[in-house]
């Protein structure tokens, strides 16, 4: 593992956000979710996320995760992703999201 330096990690703009729609993807390779997130006063984030095996779409709609927003943005299929949602990654390459245990402002800082 590379080690990092404390001036690269505060580079790395990890924010909270709300998601606002979840729909499958059926343009991505993988198996994935088109997500559209508020993060407050940073706006509202398009992504497509590898969440499939323990989400459904409908249960995403209003929950708080975390995403690094300050990536360029990626071509995905036919979209543009502008930010990248955190999670644990299983064995099985099952995504856990991270979440704030208690709601919170969307666009706080994780630092």
């Amino acid at each position: 593992m590379e080690e990092l330096s404390w001036d690269n990690f505060l580079k790395v703009e990890m924010r909270v956000g709300s998601i606002l729609s979840a729909e499958v993807f059926t343009e991505a390779k993988n198996p994935a979710y088109r997500l559209m997130i508020d993060f407050g006063a940073f706006g509202k984030k398009k992504t497509s996320s590898q969440i499939t095996k323990k989400y459904k779409p409908e249960e995403l709609i209003g929950r708080q995760v975390i995403a690094v927003i300050n990536f360029p943005p990626k071509q995905i299929a036919n979209m543009m992703s502008e930010c990248l949602v955190l999670g644990g990654l299983g064995e099985n390459k099952e995504v856990t999201l991270i979440q704030p245990d208690s709601a919170v402002p969307n666009g706080m800082r994780i630092g």
